[in-house]
């Protein structure tokens, strides 16, 4: 999954607002002020929780009229609906485009690229992140998205790492890889929850170290022999 930043000019294609509770808009204006609401709300729930995101404020921020959000939104629920399903989107897109960057790429380049990827897209959407997330305790359906997310993550990094483990153990190799991305997930996600530190979501040390741990559990598996030399 590599680093990928949609160009704030890119427009998104019909299916972008092919989303349930999304009024559809043949008109260019049209979609291109329901883009402004959704880019703006992802913006300000990174400062504010969703219980905080008021309509009024949102519509304020891009220069429209109450009644312009709920003649495009039914609702605010539907709204959150509309950028979980955006950002989840943008992930599978991401993942679709994992690449190896060459035939001899090793393990340690590997992992750098996959970190990176997840991280990349995670500060993307870090504030429709933790809302969901924040949201979980109340409607645990705002999060399944991301759960499934995160199983396609490690069923496209797993044929990207596991050759380069070299051969056999095949099963034992596949659950490090599973066990090592859950451990990088799981960090990241309590980055955003919590903000626990030392590291944050946004430190370019957190790339470092969790590409780091993620080699170090991988070459744990291979064995002694796998270890870089002191």
């Amino acid at each position: 999954m590599q680093a990928r930043t949609r160009p704030s000019s890119e427009k998104p294609g019909s299916r972008d607002f092919d989303l349930p509770g999304v009024a559809p808009s043949r008109q260019k204006r049209s979609r291109e002020t329901t883009l402004a609401l959704l880019r703006a709300g992802a913006d300000m729930l990174r400062t504010r929780s969703l219980g905080e995101l008021s309509i009024e404020a949102l519509c304020a921020e891009v220069d429209v009229t109450v009644g312009a959000f709920y003649s495009r939104f039914e609702s605010k629920e539907a709204y959150f609906n509309a950028l979980i399903a955006l950002a989840a989107r943008d992930g599978e897109q991401r993942l679709g485009e994992i690449r190896r960057p060459s035939a001899d790429a090793d393990l340690d380049k590997l992992c750098g690229i996959v970190v990176d990827g997840i991280i990349a897209w995670m500060r993307e959407h870090e504030g429709v992140l933790r809302a969901a997330l924040q949201h979980d305790d109340t409607r645990p359906d705002k999060w399944t998205p991301f759960k499934a997310l995160a199983k396609t993550t490690t069923e496209r990094a797993t044929p990207l790492l596991l050759p380069a483990m070299g051969k056999g153990r095949t099963a034992a190799k596949t659950r490090a890889i599973a066990f090592g991305l859950q451990v990088v997930l799981g960090t990241l996600v309590n980055a955003i929850l919590n903000d626990p530190g030392p590291l944050s979501l946004r430190s370019k040390e957190m790339e470092t170290r969790l590409s780091g741990c993620l080699l170090l559990l991988l070459q744990a598996e291979l064995g002694p022999s796998a270890w870089p030399p002191r």
